[in-house]
């Protein structure tokens, strides 16, 4: 392994462990990372990021420029978070997750493992990007597929594999493909 590589201006908090093989900043922008952040081994942070206090990474995450996440977040191993991001406080990203550019997750959010935000409606090059927006407290299930523009409201919850092209209200629980709400009586 590799020791961690600082590149550019990169302001760490006092008590982070950052592992070996880690790299964080480029040459340009500055990336700030607050206090007791574990930072696993091939995990890399683009600039232009500002993290918060006791932020904890699993092993190759890519976190990319102009994002910012909240205190006391987890993003697990082998997970993306693709750019111009907000995430929250107290929020729990699982194994293998896709967060795609201009994704707003809310605090307390929990994305399950492989869950997927998208972004491009239309998927054709110059399309404009929208990202989802996860609103405070909802729970994403495994495997689930949040598509371009969607609101998944506050405490929601979406079941695992389903992929939601609609948006889900406030409280409501959705499942399937596509996503339908279930009856909380039934």
């Amino acid at each position: 392994m590799s020791e961690p590589t600082f590149l550019g201006e990169v302001r760490l908090g006092r008590g982070c462990s950052i592992q070996d093989g880690v790299i964080i900043g480029a040459q340009d922008g500055v990336t700030i990372i607050g206090d007791d952040a574990t930072i696993r081994s091939g995990t890399v942070i683009y600039p232009s990021t500002k993290i918060g206090h006791r932020f904890r990474t699993g092993h190759n995450v890519l976190i990319r420029e102009n994002t910012v996440i909240g205190n006391d977040v987890l993003i697990g191993t082998n997970s993306v978070v693709d750019g111009n991001c907000e995430i929250g406080n107290d929020v729990s990203v699982q194994t293998n997750v896709y967060i795609t550019t201009n994704t707003t997750i809310e605090d307390e959010v929990f994305m399950g493992p492989c869950s997927v935000t998208s972004n491009d409606k239309y998927m054709v090059r110059g399309a404009e990007l929208i990202g989802p927006r996860i609103k405070r407290g909802a729970r994403i299930g495994a495997n689930a597929t949040i598509l371009p523009g969607i609101v998944v409201g506050e405490g929601a919850v979406v079941g695992a594999g389903s992929v939601v092209t609609k948006d889900v209200g406030d409280g409501e629980t959705v499942v399937g493909n596509p996503a339908k709400r279930v009856d909380s009586e039934g």
